[in-house]
């Protein structure tokens, strides 16, 4: 092939490329308006979107540093900041919605050859001035890994792009998403759904998980990672159990359940009750803010139930599997999230499906959306 054979190919293949490549949104620099009831989701290849639930629409995309990965997001207090977990789950973003500028940013790798991952456990105080993390350290040596022990950390949330923790804490493994209440606590998920003093790093049990031993029910199994802000304030976990029907435990005559863990946020009550029988499985459940015995759950389907009777009430089809189940403020719509690169949204009484929104890029995969009125 001679040199400008090579040239034009060349030339072709980067035009190819190039259209492959999503469009730059060109609206970063909307500015969010006040009173306004908004969805923000992060998603492939590293955007965060943010959806105006007036008008079902995207209403900006803001393009992130670094990777993408796990996507998952919190709301501060102000409506104004989204602190985004990505950069494969090792950097913890500040974001101004208004702007689209990064204002904040955590590594979780702390030391020198040091390499840490928060597995969806972050979260802000309620006055907005301290961001909380659990980090997962592993040393990389030249010839062997060390994996180190985990801790809790708290930062300055306005110590800017090369933030520190300002308090470190020893912390138990296997802990991720967390939450925390309106008196300053966080409740975070592990073996057991703990309440930490975020000044001393004092953990206590919340609600018992692995340690909930009930002789008419088998132990709990919970498999849970994405932490919505709901409009209720509730802090909501599912979890699959079976009750026995007799002293002898059998499981092969055990009645399958699903139930939840639940924290109001608000004032610190703890809830765990089954909802339902286990016929499928979901990824995430929300309460309805008209109804707190109604409850939905998410993941092949729609559904909602009855808690009090421990009943199926609706159900309905989807177009794919979704990951995510929120809210409007009102509680009358249903928005589904996670996986590709549409949120299906439903009618919360019927569970009908009453549109769809196509987000710019790729999937949002794990990435944990959340709806705030600005």
């Amino acid at each position: 092939m001679t040199g400008g054979a090579l040239r034009r190919t060349a030339a072709a293949l980067a035009c190819l490329a190039a259209s492959t490549l999503p469009a730059a949104a060109g609206n970063e620099a909307l500015a969010l308006k006040p009173g306004n009831e908004y969805l923000m989701v992060a998603n492939y290849p590293n955007n965060l979107n943010v959806v105006d639930l007036a008008s079902d629409s995207v209403y900006k995309t803001c393009k992130l540093p670094d990777a993408f990965g796990p996507g998952i997001t919190q709301i501060a207090p102000d409506r104004r900041t989204a602190y985004v977990l990505n950069n494969r789950f090792g950097t913890i973003y500040g974001v101004d919605l208004d702007t689209c500028k990064v204002t904040f940013r955590a590594e979780m790798s702390q030391g020198e050859n040091e390499r840490a991952k928060s597995i969806g456990s972050f979260t802000i105080s309620p006055d907005g001035k301290e961001l909380y993390a659990v980090q997962n350290p592993t040393r990389i040596n030249r010839d062997h890994y060390r994996v180190g022990e985990p801790r809790f950390v708290a930062y300055d949330t306005q110590a800017g792009l090369e933030a520190k923790p300002v308090r470190t804490f020893p912390a138990p493994r296997q802990l991720n998403i967390m939450l925390a209440g309106d008196d300053g606590a966080v409740y975070v998920a592990g073996p057991n759904l703990y309440k930490v003093d975020v000044k001393t790093g004092e953990m206590t049990v919340a609600l018992p998980i692995r340690d909930w031993q009930r002789p008419t029910h088998a132990p709990l199994d919970v498999l849970y990672l994405w932490p919505v802000q709901t409009p209720t304030r509730d802090f909501t976990i599912l979890y699959t159990t079976a009750k026995f029907q007799d002293d002898k435990q059998d499981m092969e005559t055990a009645e399958y359940q699903y139930g939840f863990l639940n924290v109001d946020l608000k004032s610190g009550e703890t809830e765990a009750r089954e909802f339902g029988p286990l016929t499928e499985i979901y990824f995430t459940g929300i309460r309805s803010p008209k109804d707190r015995n109604i409850i939905y759950g998410l993941l092949h389907r729609l559904t909602k139930y009855d808690i009090a009777q421990q009943k199926l009430v609706e159900a309905t089809e989807l177009d794919h599997t979704y990951y995510t189940l929120l809210t409007n403020q009102a509680g009358s719509r249903l928005y589904l999230t996670g996986t590709f690169n549409d949120i299906s949204i439903h009618d919360a009484d019927t569970l009908a499906k009453v549109g769809q929104v196509k987000l710019p890029g790729g999937d949002m995969s794990l990435g944990t959306g959340q709806v705030f009125v600005r």
